[in-house]
């Protein structure tokens, strides 16, 4: 060969060229959040084995979605048309072919492709692939809608009958309104129907103060939907504050009060109480403080959290249920019923047994208590249910007065004392009252309902919102749970106010994801649900408090659920969240002691005998209660171990927000976040509480 002859280039490798060894960052901000059906809109593998279809499989606007309630078969993905190359595997332009030798023929190479199998050129190779990959493709499982690109109306998320933004007619909102809202009545009256009569409050002091719940929980609600997070978030009195309400109401400093003033005195006191912690809360969102938090919070540190809240009330549940079992059990055995054997019976295309499982259940219950409170079943001669059972002198009628005081339905006067219409006006029990170490509980309670309140930011955005919210998006909405918190405890509600977590829940239900389905005002409904006896009230924790820990656990969802690490972090954190307080609560009590609280209060008075006992009375008050928490035992543990843990962002679920390029890119985010009447345009110089 000559000098003067071309030199040999280089080698050519294999035609085409073989995918890039990385796999695609996801592409939809559902599956970023950790949240993965059995196949993606992706056309790579990821790290965790999950399965994807090409850009020309995936679902189009015009397909109905599946409707796993109803019991309709999950979807199928399209075929795949097996002479179309699979363009989606590599993004990148096909590189121009290597100059050849003269005379040399081109190189065929031979190559074996992920599956094993082999393919000749690319049409064959690309074919190939794409007919084994539908081949792998099993089932979908829940499919959640992908983000939108346009602002008509057509691209709304077709799972639900009403998006985000639409604005029904004013016959849908007054009717979705009330189904919404009675849906979520057990969560909105159960908190006032324990705490009111753990203060010494009457029938009467339970009826105001359930309309004022009510009240308040209106007011809230329009709040956040217009500058809070503009989701369609119910606020009201979350079981997160139940626990410390229940602490200060059992501290020793009110055993002595007069039965007349405790009721008033001790509401003062939880007045200054939430005041002080729902500023603390207010401060935390709207200094920005809280999107530095948003980096410890994941799924796997809310599951356990949500979750300790309803498991530390069984101690309430069924014991107090046995005061009157064949009530009791009865509107347990309705409820499950309602709930989950006849979920999927539609009257008029309405879920009817599955949207009002609690209030069915508690209308039919408490209809036949009354049938048998008239028909004699619970009077015994010559007792009066209404005569205190420190009066009764009797052996034969102090045997039966349990029954008659948690059996009979005419024990409360609510109904005839009750007002037709009651207006509740701030600073009704009087002036609050401020200690700091009620108010420092408070404010590490705070917290805990943040971290409650993200996890149902998340979890309806994927329903109900074209992309997550930003960071921002999500401080400003902490910020205004402070301030609309802040405004419970002025009118007096007994607890703070925070995004009820059953409403997720409800909104996946009903399909109803429009935020103009707010409903104010109670009026003799608080008297008739005063009425409702105690027994059928812990009946209906004893459901509610259930559905609350498996909502909690549901998080999990969002992550690698059957990670060994994921696993052993929760169960740690569930456990040592029982275990721990049980310690606090038992420590220095006798089996032989005659407390003066019934045994259901009994792990509320902790702060009296607790084992921490320093000099400051008012340190050993604080810690003894918090860490007699079981939420708050859970959220160290699953803090401390989730962000010290070694793993990876989707095996954590790291929850993934929307950031400032994806609002410049998505129209539609920012008209599904963005403030009213122009009121952002103040904000623009505060990023962590904008868009």
């Amino acid at each position: 060969m000559s000098s003067s002859d071309p030199k040999p280039g280089p080698k050519p490798g294999p035609w085409p060229p073989a995918p890039e060894s990385s796999p695609m960052p996801p592409s939809t901000w559902a599956k970023r959040t950790g949240f993965r059906p059995k196949f993606s809109g992706e056309t790579t593998a990821s790290h965790s084995g999950q399965l994807s279809l090409p850009a020309s499989a995936r679902a189009t606007p015009s397909e109905t979605l599946p409707d796993l309630e109803a019991g309709q078969p999950p979807l199928r993905p399209p075929p795949v048309s097996a002479g179309e190359p699979d363009k989606a595997k590599n993004d990148k332009p096909p590189p121009p072919p290597q100059p050849q030798p003269p005379g040399a023929a081109a190189p065929v190479k031979r190559r074996r492709d992920s599956d094993g199998g082999r393919s000749n050129g690319p049409d064959g190779e690309g074919a190939n692939r794409s007919v084994r990959r539908q081949n792998r493709i099993e089932e979908t499982v829940e499919v959640l809608p992908q983000s939108m690109a346009d602002d008509d109306i057509a691209a709304r998320n077709l799972h639900m009958k009403y998006g985000l933004r639409d604005t029904p007619g004013l016959v849908p909102i007054g009717f979705y309104g009330l189904q919404h809202y009675l849906s979520m009545l057990g969560s909105l009256i159960l908190v006032p129907l324990v705490i009111v009569p753990a203060m010494g409050g009457s029938h009467e002091d339970i009826a105001n103060v359930v309309s004022t719940v009510l009240f308040v929980c209106g007011i809230t609600t329009l709040l956040h939907t217009l500058f809070g997070s503009r989701l369609p978030l119910i606020q009201g009195p979350s079981f997160v504050f139940l626990a410390p309400a229940l602490a200060i109401i059992n501290s020793p400093a009110f055993q002595g009060l007069s039965a007349n003033n405790n009721f008033k005195h001790i509401m003062r006191e939880l007045q200054g109480a939430i005041i002080i912690g729902s500023a603390f809360q207010a401060v935390l969102g709207y200094s920005g403080l809280m999107s530095l938090i948003l980096r410890l919070i994941n799924p796997v540190v809310v599951a356990p959290t949500i979750a300790a809240v309803g498991l530390s009330f069984y101690s309430y549940g069924f014991p107090l249920v046995g005061k009157c079992i064949e009530i009791g059990v009865v509107q347990i055995l309705l409820v499950v019923i309602f709930a989950l054997y006849l979920r999927k019976i539609s009257i008029l295309s309405h879920r009817i047994f599955l949207i009002y499982a609690v209030p069915l259940s508690l209308a039919i219950t408490w209809a036949a208590a009354f049938l048998l409170t008239e028909a004699g079943a619970y009077t015994y001669k010559g007792c009066d249910p209404n005569v205190p059972v420190s009066n009764v002198v009797s052996n034969h009628c102090r045997k039966y007065m349990t029954r008659m005081k948690y059996c009979r339905v005419d024990t409360s006067h609510a109904l005839r004392s009750a007002p037709w219409f009651r207006f509740p006006y701030p600073l009704q029990w009087g002036v609050p009252i401020f200690t700091w170490k009620t108010s420092l509980v408070m404010c590490v309670v705070s917290i805990i309902a943040s971290v409650d309140s993200v996890g149902s930011y998340h979890a309806s955005s994927l329903l109900v919102a074209s992309m997550p919210p930003t960071p921002g998006v999500v401080s400003r909405a902490i910020g205004l749970e402070g301030v609309t918190s802040l405004l419970a405890g002025l009118w007096g509600t007994g607890t703070g106010s925070t995004t009820l977590t059953e409403n997720v829940h409800t909104i996946a239900v009903t399909k109803m994801g429009s935020r103009r389905v707010v409903e104010l005002g109670a009026c003799k409904v608080g008297g008739f649900i005063a009425s409702i006896p105690q027994v059928m009230v812990a009946s209906l924790l004893c459901f509610m408090w259930a559905m609350f820990t498996a909502l909690g656990l549901s998080n999990l969802r969002y992550s690698e659920a059957g990670s060994s690490r994921n696993i052993i972090i929760v169960g740690l954190s569930l456990f040592f969240s029982l275990s721990v307080p049980a310690y606090f609560q038992q420590y220095g009590v006798s089996p032989n002691s005659n407390l003066s609280v019934p045994s259901y209060y009994q792990p509320y008075i902790v702060a009296s005998h607790g084992p921490f006992n320093s000099q400051y009375k008012g340190v050993n008050y604080v810690m003894n209660t918090l860490l007699s928490m079981n939420m708050v035992i859970a959220f160290i543990m699953a803090v401390v171990l989730d962000n010290t843990v070694p793993g990876s962002r989707q095996e954590r679920g790291v929850y993934v927000w929307s950031d400032s390029e994806t609002v410049t890119r998505e129209p539609a985010l920012a008209k599904d976040y963005e403030l009213p009447f122009r009121v952002g345009r103040f904000f623009r110089w505060v990023k962590w509480v904008g868009i």
